[in-house]
């Protein structure tokens, strides 16, 4: 284990804190939260489909709207209907 990674694991840093690995935080069927994400590739009132560091993930659903977005962090409500993920090749999460 890298010296980075042991002072993390001992300080108890969330992983998501000190690497780019996206937090999804589904509430409910109505709103997905998405910590550490790149970009939006697609945006319509059915399908989201936005990038991160390890991949992509698809939203599907209806009246889909992104409530909230900062650098780092996008919200998506409406009512989801399914998610699921793109990992991109040679990866590892």
């Amino acid at each position: 284990m890298r010296k980075l990674e042991r002072i993390n694991e001992l300080l108890e840093i969330p992983r998501e804190i000190v690497s780019k690995v996206p937090k999804i935080t589904v509430t409910g069927f109505d709103e997905i939260l998405i910590e550490n994400f790149k970009g939006i590739l697609e945006y319509e009132e059915f399908f989201v489909r936005i990038s991160t560091h390890v991949g992509n993930i698809n939203i599907n659903g209806f009246n889909l709207k992104l409530s909230q977005m900062t650098e780092d962090d996008i919200a998506v409500t409406g009512k989801i209907e399914s998610l699921d993920f793109e990992s991109k090749r040679g990866d590892e999460a």
